[in-house]
């Protein structure tokens, strides 16, 4: 075998091994659940990345003050939107596949609600997969 030969068929290996390693990698089960827990006056817990979705609800609700409303995502991103003219008052939630689309809905849900100047306080995505 010449010296290129040689070369070669090394790289073609190294190329092979790191093919292997990344498929492998990627077959592996992703952790792919979270959850939003949502209070009153702005109140929010978030939990992302957890292996099951009972997990997620827990992190998030223990984050969280008071009474509060748990959502979860997975595979998704949430986000909560308040009213700053009012943080006790209305307030807007939503989950979707895209944080653009959560983080619009979430806004818009927050006017309808009566929010005079809703902003986005958090927003989270879990892994997707």
């Amino acid at each position: 075998m010449t010296f290129c030969e040689t070369a070669r068929l090394r790289a073609i290996l190294v190329v092979a091994v790191i093919v292997a390693a990344t498929g492998a990698r990627l077959a592996a089960p992703a952790q792919a659940a979270g959850a939003f827990a949502i209070g009153e006056c702005g109140a929010y817990g978030q939990a992302f990345d957890y292996a099951a979705e009972n997990l997620a609800r827990e992190a998030a609700r223990k984050q969280c003050q008071g009474e509060c409303t748990t959502v979860t995502m997975k595979r998704a991103c949430a986000a909560l939107s308040i009213d700053m003219a009012n943080p006790c008052g209305a307030h807007g939630y939503a989950v979707d596949t895209r944080i653009s689309n959560s983080l619009n809905a979430a806004t818009r849900k927050c006017y309808e609600f009566g929010g005079k100047e809703c902003v986005i306080r958090a927003w989270a995505c879990d892994a997707r997969g």
